[in-house]
């Protein structure tokens, strides 16, 4: 019977094997994972832990939170282990950086996360989950402000996403592919399920919320009426849609199994570039994607050579099958 591989062994190997991590971000990755169990068993709880339904206040995008928004995030921001790895955190709900304890040595990494993807499901019990990204502070660094978060997601070091339904997974990069690991419950561990992960270059799936196609500017209009059309139209195949509402949950069936996941930007806000957050989920997942294969543009531009203005910064995301997203950037190019 083949040895199993738990997340430590796996960082261990990646250390010793490639150099493509320190032995700080391995502590550090290793207690993001501890933490993303924790919020696991409180989001298995549901209603029997009092975690569901409206906390009545709201996060700094001016969404309402829900319980478990807040459990999350007070997970991640008060797990006890960050001293020596850690110099500060930014969180999708909250304003500005958080800094770690002056009680620690100070950390070499930045931790950025969205505590709770896809929260408008918490209630349903629909899959959800927990994205976070790694940046290295730059050298000599004295006071960490928000600007030293403002990098570009190719300057990432690890990035990575816990998904929480049927069952725990860790999805992760320190950029040398891609692994992914279930939690085994009775063991407590994160355990190796498969190794360099990689998204199939076509695909005849994508992943849209189409009610609101007549917000959408033309080249999405017209990528997705062919994928319409089916074996009948210009594509000469027929097309699945699926559509879960969490990022988390679109992204991980597509890392699975191929597929586009699409949120571009709309009418209805002209002024905003997207909706999606350029630091706390575009980046992270991007990343993942182009260590899968894939690719991950705004139509326009490479997602992770965007330089972020600001910590909320938002941005349109197309990431999955390399031919797909190649395609809708050939037709946003078009209609320049």
């Amino acid at each position: 019977m083949t040895q199993s591989v738990n997340l430590t062994r796996y960082l261990v190997e990646q250390e010793r094997e490639h150099g493509v991590i320190t032995p700080q971000l391995r502590l550090l990755v290793e207690v993001v994972a501890r933490a993303c169990k924790r919020i696991s068993i409180a989001v298995n709880k549901g209603a029997l832990g009092d975690v569901l339904g409206s906390a009545g206040t709201g996060n700094v995008q001016g969404e309402v939170q829900k319980k478990l928004d807040v459990i999350a995030n007070d997970v991640l921001i008060h797990a006890n282990e960050w001293g020596g790895h850690l110099a500060a955190m930014a969180s999708e709900e909250m304003d500005t950086v958080f800094p770690v304890s002056e009680h620690y040595p100070r950390g070499e990494y930045l931790l950025l996360f969205d505590p709770l993807d896809g929260s408008s499901n918490i209630d349903v019990d629909v899959t959800i989950g927990t994205i976070f990204s790694v940046l290295q502070i730059p050298k000599n660094t004295t006071d960490v402000t928000e600007q030293h978060f403002l990098q570009s997601g190719s300057k990432q070091v690890a990035a990575g996403y816990c998904v929480y339904g049927p069952q725990t997974q860790l999805v992760l990069t320190v950029g040398h592919g891609v692994a992914v690991f279930t939690l085994d419950r009775e063991q407590g561990s994160f355990v190796l399920t498969e190794r360099d992960l990689q998204i199939p270059p076509s695909t005849s799936e994508f992943s849209i919320n189409m009610s609101n196609l007549r917000h959408w500017a033309p080249p999405i209009k017209r990528y997705i009426d062919e994928c319409l059309q089916g074996k009948d139209g210009p594509r000469g195949r027929d097309f699945n849609m699926r559509w879960v509402g969490s990022m988390v949950a679109d992204v991980h069936r597509i890392l699975m199994r191929g597929g586009v996941f699409l949120y571009p930007w709309d009418q209805r806000e002209p002024n905003k570039p997207g909706k999606l957050r350029l630091l706390y989920e575009a980046n992270p997942m991007s990343l993942l994607v182009e260590q899968a294969g894939g690719a991950a543009t705004t139509g326009s531009q490479r997602i992770l050579d965007i330089v972020p203005t600001s910590l909320h910064e938002r941005c349109s995301v197309m990431l999955g099958s390399r031919e797909e997203v190649e395609l809708l950037q050939r037709y946003h190019a078009q209609t320049v």
